[in-house]
């Protein structure tokens, strides 16, 4: 190969080199970029994302599942029921009221006096009673204060029970799985969807099932089997 020859193959050579690291420096900007845009979009969580906005399900399934619920929605107002809009639903969080004895309706009537003694910021959508009795206070697509940072994405189940073991009467029990099957239902979601209080923020609370992890795992268990137990029922029909 000529000497001519021989220099315009270095100089190819370093014209692709160049090329190369031209493209390598344009890919890390626009990567860096892109990783600016998601951390923004993380830190402001704006509601026009697909996958953040509320939706629910409906269908045979959903309807078959649906238990009764007394509606007592409280005012709306700063302390327990603020009016402001859930992202998408991604569990549903389950507590007790630490209030031996007091029935459904007891619990929603505090939840509705806080905007008035302002002693605390504390709801729930749903209130299960000593009889089983289902009382919604918030609806769910709204927040309710009872599960801290994840009010924005979670429904709350508040439970009542008889006596300072937080266990729960057997009637407390069946409305649970029923209205926790319904809502995973509503939300497409399954019992592993269905967590503690105390698995968002350490809280003994439901204290029951935080000190009896068995009737925990079994308590999800149950919701599982009526899950599928709707399934096949809508099937059939």
């Amino acid at each position: 190969m000529s000497r001519t020859g021989r220099r315009a193959k270095r100089k190819t050579k370093a014209q692709h080199r160049k090329k190369m690291r031209t493209y390598w420096k344009a890919g890390l900007i626009i990567l860096a970029a892109l990783l600016a845009v998601l951390a923004v979009i993380r830190a402001v969580r704006p509601q026009w994302l697909p996958w953040r906005q509320y939706i629910e399900y409906d269908g045979a399934q959903v309807d078959a599942s649906r238990p009764d619920i007394d509606v007592e929605l409280l005012t709306v107002n700063p302390w327990s029921r603020p009016g402001e809009e859930t992202e998408r639903i991604t569990g549903i969080v389950v507590h007790y009221t630490a209030n031996p004895g007091s029935t459904a309706m007891d619990n929603r009537n505090y939840f509705e006096g806080l905007k008035d003694s302002h002693i605390t910021q504390a709801s729930s959508n749903f209130v299960v009673g000593l009889e089983g009795e289902i009382v919604q206070c918030v609806p769910t697509w709204e927040v309710a204060y009872a599960s801290n940072s994840r009010n924005i994405d979670t429904v709350s189940i508040e439970c009542c029970h008889p006596d300072e073991t937080g266990q729960f009467t057997g009637d407390t029990y069946r409305s649970m799985v029923q209205l926790s099957a319904w809502l995973c239902l509503k939300f497409g979601l399954d019992e592993g969807d269905v967590i503690r209080h105390y698995d968002v923020t350490g809280k003994n609370c439901p204290k029951y099932f935080v000190e009896n992890e068995e009737a925990w795992q079994q308590f999800r268990a149950d919701i599982g089997a009526a899950i599928a137990r709707t399934g096949q029922e809508a099937e059939k029909d």
